[in-house]
């Protein structure tokens, strides 16, 4: 059996990263905007998500309690639902990081222990296959082993490396071991196995974890599979789609385009840059900058969601679902965006941050967390969306027709479907832990938010920061050294994409270097106790329209204040006024006000609208002069709407531009 090493601090800590990670514990929310969210992530998200897991609405927890022979029953739920039970775990274990919650740890720990009566002597855990009396192990990939095992794998590693114990661990390599002997050699068989493959971040994790690189070498040959088989149908693929939609139509070396369902192709792109974090492989990271320059700049939308459609095609013609399909098809309103899919962007730019240091991937991972990633899960931390459009009209389709009802015009408080809100509640856990990084000789701010940082740098000395800001309702960031090394070192600011203008001062003398927005401006000096670096960014209330390629977005604009998407709902708009009434006036003069006491505390934009009064009829309408009613209008954030009651929705408006002279 594999041991892990004797620091679990060494987790994490790869070659051939140029930025490596503070410890999951070293930063911490003090107030403010991620405060907030952590601490309704503590009182409400992980324990509302546990009774719904552990209950009797899903049935996570019960479907092991079978499989370990404690009660009798049947499995109930999908295929993933054990996926979705370790993901709440390693949510968990990331807020009993922050609380030292005793009591939490004593729950988690009474979990593992079932969990681990339900595995087999071998070491295969897998309950919806366990329960079943029709299907053998690793029969069929739509049952999602490969997916389960990741989580169990990630959640596992997570939990040894915060509390230094073994027992979840051990599951987790027995469960490893028994893959490696299974897929690792060429077969016919099990070659194009894996589809759904959270194994390979899984498996990078645990290689971290012991230094067994027996796993290192399984994830890679997961990757090398790709494209190495011919894209027909087989035994084990029956029941599922194929080709580009699960990732196996071109070798990923050969790839410059993201393909198939957004939430496969996401973590299959997350795995592949943990292993050339490990390896330093040249030719796979330069497909991976391919891939990432087609979603960031031809796929993605306005905030940071992906997967554009429900169904569809790939460029290939193969069939798609939840996914992406052609460059600058982006719709509003059919929209899909999971949020699944959305996290997964925010954790595959956060690995291609560590492998090449440029702020571009965290200006994204903080577009997917204030924008599509929150808008997830409502205000209280008790209600989800499973898809995320940016625009919802009443009556527009019927939400029933699609599988699982995964798409719905407001949150639910439970999902059939439930990969995406522990998916999101574990990311919300661990922003802090993404709010720094290591570089060579120092330290780099990705994220803003109040928060103190104790930390050590590459070379073992430590650092203590505190950070104090109302960002992102305001762009003045004051952080201070409280303790550090006497040596020069750097701090690297990350100048959002956004923040042209930005304006830095150490001690409150003007930096003298040329500050580039989308870029981390570097400071290196001999830093004392009590040195304050003070970051100013302009937060301008800006427009924004969509390349002239995007049909759907011709002469419509949406409004962006920092990191912040705005949309307008319903509930701001008279009554018996429809979404698509309305139009935006260039000329409309925006403000930012800040209401501490409105949908949980942000800043809204007010400004004017456009309603047209004379409404097309039928198909089409021959053309009068449009009949125009002004009103005061107040912009929301978008991850905030949906929080009082059903509603319609758009981010997008077209608009009204002045006459030119």
């Amino acid at each position: 059996m594999s041991k892990p090493t004797k620091s679990t601090a060494k987790s994490n800590l790869s070659q051939h990263k140029v930025l490596q990670p503070i410890s999951l514990t070293d930063c911490k929310w003090t107030k403010g905007f991620w405060a907030d969210k952590f601490k309704i992530c503590q009182q409400a998200m992980v324990p509302y998500m546990e009774k719904l897991l552990c209950g009797n609405v899903g049935h996570a927890l019960n479907n092991f309690k079978i499989a370990a022979g404690l009660i009798k029953g049947q499995h109930k739920g999908m295929f993933w639902h054990d996926g979705d039970f370790y993901k709440w775990i390693e949510a968990a274990i990331l807020v009993y990081a922050q609380s030292r919650n005793k009591k939490l740890l004593h729950t988690i720990n009474g979990y593992i222990e079932i969990i681990g009566q339900a595995q087999e002597e071998d070491g295969y855990i897998q309950t919806q296959i366990q329960l079943r009396d029709d299907v053998d192990r690793y029969e069929n990939r739509k049952y999602h082993e490969m997916y389960n095992t990741g989580h169990l794998l990630i959640s596992a590693c997570k939990h040894f490396t915060i509390t230094g114990k073994r027992n979840f661990l051990n599951i987790a390599i027995k469960q490893a071991d028994l893959l490696y002997t299974i897929f690792y050699p060429d077969t016919k068989q099990f070659g194009r196995f894996g589809f759904n493959q959270t194994q390979i971040m899984g498996l990078v994790e645990l290689y971290r974890i012991t230094e067994n690189k027996k796993y290192l070498n399984l994830a890679e040959r997961f990757i090398n599979r790709r494209g190495t088989f011919d894209v027909i149908h087989h035994e084990t693929t029956v029941g599922y789609p194929i080709g580009d939609m699960v990732q196996e139509r071109t070798p990923l070396r050969e790839s410059s385009e993201a393909v198939g369902h957004a939430v496969l192709a996401l973590y299959f792109y997350a795995g592949a840059a943990d292993v050339v974090a490990e390896t330093g492989e040249k030719k796979l990271y330069r497909a991976l900058n391919r891939i990432w320059d087609n979603i960031t700049n031809k796929k993605m939308y306005i905030t940071g969601a992906v997967g554009q459609t429900h169904y569809g095609a790939s460029t290939s013609r193969d069939k798609i679902e939840e996914g992406f399909i052609d460059e600058y098809m982006m719709p509003n309103m059919t929209a899909y965006n999971e949020t699944c899919a959305n996290i997964c962007n925010a954790l595959f730019n956060y690995r291609m941050l560590g492998l090449n240091g440029k702020s571009q991937h965290a200006d994204i991972i903080e577009l997917v967390l204030f924008n599509s990633g929150l808008s997830g899960i409502s205000l209280d931390g008790k209600e989800y969306f499973y898809a995320n459009p940016l625009r919802m009209i009443h009556n527009a389709r019927s939400y029933n027709d699609h599988e699982n009802a995964t798409e719905t015009p407001q949150r639910e408080p439970y999902l059939e479907c439930f990969c995406c809100p522990p998916n999101l509640v574990r990311t919300v856990a661990q922003v802090s832990n993404w709010a720094y990084s290591l570089s060579n000789n120092g330290l780099t701010v990705n994220l803003y938010g109040a928060n103190t940082l104790d930390t050590k740098l590459s070379d073992g000395t430590s650092i203590k920061l505190t950070q104090s800001t109302n960002y992102p309702w305001e762009g003045l960031v004051n952080i201070k050294v409280n303790q550090c090394k006497k040596t020069p070192f750097d701090i690297q600011l990350r100048i959002p994409e956004w923040a042209a203008g930005t304006t830095i001062s150490v001690n409150g003398i003007p930096l003298k270097s040329k500050i580039n927005a989308g870029k981390y401006t570097s400071i290196k000096r001999a830093w004392r106790p009590s040195d304050t670096i003070t970051i100013d960014m302009p937060m301008d209330i800006k427009l924004v329209e969509g390349n002239p390629r995007i049909e759907e977005l011709r002469n419509q604009i949406a409004i962006q204040r920092g990191p912040i998407v705005y949309c307008i709902e319903s509930p701001d708009l008279p009554k018996k006024t429809d979404i698509l009434d309305i139009y935006f006036p260039a000329s409309s003069h925006l403000s930012a006000k800040h209401r501490p006491n409105f949908l949980g505390g942000l800043t809204t934009i007010e400004g004017s609208l456009l309603i047209r009064k004379d409404k097309v009829s039928g198909m089409y309408s021959h053309v009068k002069n449009p009949k125009w009613e002004t009103m005061d209008a107040t912009f929301i954030p978008y991850y905030a709407w949906s929080n009082r009651g059903l509603a319609e929705m758009t981010v997008f408006m077209p608009v009204v531009w002045p006459l030119s002279e």
